[in-house]
């Protein structure tokens, strides 16, 4: 089939590789604006970008798709892409634009969406991290009929993996991607057989993933030590959890919930039960305790916790 891709980071750019190796014809890729990152905030091309011009795809990066909206110039030269390139279908995939019904209706076969939940749980824009830090069992991915509504679309395709207790949103994002990848090339053999139906997203069970925000990364470990285990987890790699000991900000990347026997004393939550090479870091929580396995200093590398206690030493001390 012929198809317009619309899709920025590696998750959408694993299934733009599977598109392209199933021997589909991406004759158009839609992707965000390059944006600074790393230490001297040069300008980075998506992974979807950079797998487009690798193979020779032509790439379009515009702001906005809003003809109504701010950019209408913009916007307006885009639709005009949109209708003159040939194609069947659009896929999108963690593009970061909202698509206006206006190019909604452009592909005589509509826009296909991969979303990485089980919908309609975690429609919006950080499925992954929320069902780690709510503490699902399963996600999955669904294929979707995109509409108007926020991933309100008919669902055409959908399969569920198990969250296992050791996943972050690093490892399962990946999982995701490599499950998304291998069902929209399926759906696009169905959708090209007239064999890909579409059914209503059920009415019960609706949650919203707001996107993660940094402000959120710090710990407060007034909550439970499997909440706070939880989240570490799903706020890895990005933005990554924090703690504060003595006006030092502290990234926590593994932790996992403690059976020390000075669990039971009576400690204030956010103290240092105790801080050595063999129990590791284990913190006082509103409800058990927690011990930190992967810690990182300010401008310092990720370390275990026996390393990072030889250069950090944390005998004692209160995570404000």
């Amino acid at each position: 089939m012929k198809i317009i891709f619309a899709g920025t980071p590696e998750f959408a750019a694993v299934a733009l590789t599977a598109l392209h190796d199933a021997g589909h014809e991406i004759k158009l890729v839609l992707t965000q604006p390059d944006r600074p990152a790393g230490r001297g905030m040069q300008l980075h091309a998506s992974a979807v970008k950079q797998f487009a011009l690798a193979h020779d795809i032509p790439v379009a990066q515009p702001v906005s798709l809003r003809l109504d909206g701010k950019y209408p110039n913009i916007a307006h030269e885009a639709h005009a892409l949109l209708q003159s390139t040939p194609h069947d279908v659009m896929v999108v995939a963690a593009y970061g634009l909202i698509l206006p019904l206006s190019v909604l209706t452009i592909p005589t076969r509509g826009c296909i969406n991969i979303h990485g939940s089980i919908l309609p749980r975690w429609r919006g824009a950080a499925p992954i991290h929320r069902a780690i830090e709510a503490g699902d069992t399963e996600t999955g991915v669904t294929i979707m009929q995109m509409e108007q509504g926020l991933d309100t679309g008919p669902m055409m395709l959908l399969e569920r993996i198990t969250i296992d207790d050791e996943d972050t949103t690093g490892t399962l994002h990946d999982k995701l991607a490599a499950l998304g990848a291998r069902m929209i090339v399926d759906a696009l053999e169905k959708l090209a057989r007239d064999a890909l139906p579409a059914t209503p997203q059920p009415e019960l069970g609706v949650t919203y993933a707001a996107k993660i925000t940094k402000d959120e990364a710090a710990l407060d470990f007034h909550l439970s030590a499997t909440a706070l285990g939880r989240k570490i987890r799903a706020f890895n790699p990005f933005p990554g959890a924090s703690a504060t000991l003595g006006g030092v900000t502290l990234k926590i990347w593994g932790a996992e919930v403690a059976t020390h026997d000075a669990v039971n004393g009576n400690y204030s939550a956010g103290r240092i039960i105790s801080a050595d090479a063999q129990n590791g870091v284990v913190v006082a929580c509103g409800l058990g305790a927690l011990r930190l396995t992967i810690l990182q200093k300010p401008n310092g590398k990720r370390l275990p916790a026996s390393e990072f206690l030889r250069a950090f030493p944390m005998a004692e001390g209160q995570f404000d």
